[in-house]
């Protein structure tokens, strides 16, 4: 089951109402970008809108709602709010376990990550500094 979710967003600009709806696959966009962009420039960039316009501007103002949660998307949609930091650290941590626990094996003898909670924090501090330090560099 694809984990995805549903995101609708209404606005005005220039006297022309805009009604915009997309199906988000949030493992997709995971993969492509190790975290969830802002779902406005997601949204504008399938609809043809130009990200450096006045028109995505007024956009950006405007509140996206979000319906129909499909897998594992179900748990983080309360109210109409859909909580994608904590989709995005969740699923992350969840593609992050299995390297972790070869480099763990390979290097420690340490069979079992979740065994040693503290080193398996640890590990995954330090792959998310990495990256953090690695997206600030480009």
């Amino acid at each position: 089951m694809a984990n995805s979710i549903d995101a609708f967003i209404e606005f005005s600009f220039k006297g022309e109402d805009y009604e915009l709806h997309s199906t988000l696959d949030l493992d997709q966009q995971l993969e492509r970008h190790m975290s969830l962009e802002s779902m406005h420039h997601v949204l504008a960039v399938e609809h043809g809108i130009d990200t450096y316009s006045y028109l995505f501007e007024v956009m950006q103002v405007a509140d996206i709602q979000y319906d129909n949660p499909q897998g594992r998307a179900v748990e983080y949609l309360h109210d109409g709010e859909f909580d994608f930091e904590a989709y995005a650290e969740e699923n992350t941590t969840d593609a992050l376990l299995a390297p972790l626990q070869a480099i763990a094996l390979r290097e420690m003898g340490v069979e079992d990550l979740e065994q040693q909670p503290q080193l398996k924090h640890a590990l995954l501090r330090a792959y998310r500094l990495g990256m953090e330090r690695n997206s600030h560099t480009r």
